[in-house]
């Protein structure tokens, strides 16, 4: 197949097609440079600036306070679920969980070493919302409260971050980094793997504010150690060079063509909104899960009433290039997974195709 479909995948999600574009031409070899982005150095002077400027667009995009570290890592979201309470849940303190999914609970299932307080579960609603700030009793003495800003199977969506009083802020915001302003400060630790909105596989990014350091136990393993790994500015060892590298291309299309998350956050908005008005306006032919409060604008999970026409539903929409909208196998039904880099001409192809689906099989 030569022509792109729209890639509607949780992730490894769409990537934009600018950075792609620069990525190809890179691949054969780097301008200036004569090595191609897969073979070169990371001690070279030129992925120096890869990394620096990967950094310098989280920063301003995110309007990072000085007193943060921005991090490369390896391993993934998994991995930094055990590596946080490694690092934080010191000197005897609990840390503490609000779950609005699958994500959180996997989260908290990866400590190990502290017992952890479950501070609201969604469980009782079907995961189907995240809390009002009046459901939340926050220990005060909590190592800190880790939420996740957008759980991708249940389609919830944090509106704004829980107010956990002077307890450090957590979030795992793997799904919807970069797709709507985040006030850094009101955290202690933001953490995502690239393949949803930053980039491709393989690097995962890690917001910690410098005092937080100061908790990690001198014991840990190097590569487990927040200190060391902010010391060693995340070239403890070769680093995702690829990865990394993509990072700074998709930031860079972020900035040159969106301008700013204020912009990108309007126009995913308007991508969700389309969708969730042909879910509403079905008359029960499609149904939604999260409660119009909840919702995510980053993925919209959705059942047909008629289960035997999910298969055909899926068909119907390859054959017009809509691909990977097959629900998560835990839950089934459809998916469609919106991030940054899926334009509103995709997400309009899918409305108009989830219209005539409804009006030819009712």
């Amino acid at each position: 197949m030569e022509e792109r479909v729209y890639n509607f995948s949780p992730g490894p999600a769409m990537l934009p097609l600018a950075a792609l574009e620069e990525a190809r031409r890179d691949l054969l070899a780097m301008p200036g440079v004569g090595i191609s982005i897969l073979e070169i150095s990371h001690r070279s002077p030129t992925f120096t600036g890869i990394i620096e400027a990967a950094e310098a667009n989280l920063r301003k995009l995110l309007a990072v306070p000085d007193n943060y570290r921005v991090l490369f890592l390896q391993g993934g979201a998994l991995l930094q679920f055990a590596t946080i309470p490694m690092n934080l849940a010191t000197g005897g303190a609990k840390p503490a969980y609000i779950l609005s999914g699958t994500w959180g609970n996997k989260a908290m299932q990866e400590v190990k070493a502290a017992e952890p307080t479950v501070v609201w579960d969604g469980k009782s609603t079907n995961n189907n919302r995240v809390p009002t700030q009046d459901e939340l009793d926050v220990p005060a003495d909590a190592a800190y409260v880790h939420i996740t800003s957008n759980e991708t199977i249940q389609g919830v969506q944090f509106p704004v971050e829980p107010d956990v009083g002077n307890v450090p802020l957590v979030c795992d915001s793997s799904s919807d980094i970069l797709s709507r302003p985040v006030d850094v400060k009101k955290y202690g630790l933001l953490y995502a793997c690239a393949q949803k909105n930053a980039g491709p596989a393989g690097v995962t990014i890690v917001i910690v504010r410098d005092d937080l350091l100061e908790r990690t136990p001198a014991e840990l393993p190097s590569m487990l150690n927040y200190k060391v790994l902010a010391a060693k500015k995340s070239m403890l060892n070769t680093p995702p060079v690829f990865a990394i590298y993509m990072v700074k291309l998709v930031t860079d299309w972020l900035l040159r063509e969106i301008g700013s998350l204020e912009e990108m956050a309007r126009i995913n908005r308007q991508k969700a909104q389309l969708l969730y008005d042909v879910v509403d306006g079905s008359d029960g032919f499609y149904e939604g899960h999260a409660e119009p409060d909840s919702r995510s604008m980053m993925n919209v999970p959705f059942r047909l009433a008629d289960a035997t026409l999910d298969g055909p539903f899926l068909e119907q929409a390859a054959e017009q290039g809509l691909a990977s909208l097959k629900g998560h196998r835990s839950v089934g039904g459809c998916r469609a997974s919106i991030y940054n880099a899926m334009p509103v001409e995709g997400v309009k192809v899918l409305r108009d195709f989830m219209l005539d689906f409804c009006k030819n099989n009712k």
